[in-house]
């Protein structure tokens, strides 16, 4: 089973400012038919018939999708199958946008993990999932962490720098910036995933405006990391 991922950024697609040009997101204000032509050039692209996107809410429900005819799954932030005939994407603007796979079993899931997410931990709950529902075993998963915000341009305030040294301890800040990838790493390796299996993408979205950033723009496109597998 050989699995294949990729990280769009904004260029390449069809939109004007301040979504141009490859917005992939219906939610943000850009013109729809303007999404729907980046889709399917996406798909094509790709080479994939479906790719299967979520209605994000920052929160932690995960779901299994096994439907080819669902574009679109409501109210969750992580999706995993095990059909090859489905990509998984995930939307971002800052966000991690986590995708995760198990080579072994044949299994890819996407993860959308911004600061609610992670606090809720809903990395290391979609490799519980991949245990429970599909056999896993978390050494043999690997995960990629693709283009975010990082500690550089994090600065979140002092109320909730307490919460996050109160709960998960003060070596995830520095000052009032948040290093929401570490807190991701260490997360998913307390649950089993070796650290050797995590690739961080080095790319700040608020410093690289080859990606939409919603720190650094406010209104704004959503880029996507997409996996799927090829049997």
């Amino acid at each position: 089973m050989t699995i294949r991922y990729r990280f769009t950024d904004r260029h390449g697609g069809t939109g004007s400012p301040p979504y141009d040009t490859f917005n992939l997101a219906r939610h943000v204000g850009d013109h729809p038919a303007d999404v729907s032509r980046n889709r399917a050039r996406l798909k094509e692209n790709l080479g994939m018939e479906t790719i299967v996107w979520m209605e994000q809410v920052h929160g932690a429900r995960i779901e299994v999708v096994t439907s080819m005819h669902l574009e679109t799954v409501p109210a969750c932030d992580a999706i995993v199958t095990d059909n090859p005939d489905i990509a998984l994407a995930v939307m971002v603007a800052d966000c991690i946008p986590i995708l995760m796979y198990d080579a072994t079993k044949g299994v890819v899931a996407a993860v959308h993990a911004g600061r609610n997410g992670t606090f809720l931990k809903i990395a290391p709950k979609t490799v519980r999932t991949l245990q429970e529902r599909f056999g896993c075993t978390p050494t043999d998963i690997r995960v990629v962490m693709g283009p975010s915000i990082h500690a550089c341009c994090y600065e979140i305030g002092d109320d909730l720098a307490a919460v996050v040294e109160k709960n998960f301890g003060k070596g995830y800040m520095n000052g009032r910036s948040l290093d929401l990838q570490k807190l991701n790493r260490d997360q998913l390796t307390e649950a089993g995933v070796g650290e050797g299996n995590i690739e961080i993408s080095e790319v700040c979205t608020c410093c690289d405006h080859d990606y939409f950033s919603y720190r650094r723009e406010g209104t704004t496109g959503r880029f996507a990391g997409v996996i799927w597998m090829e049997g």
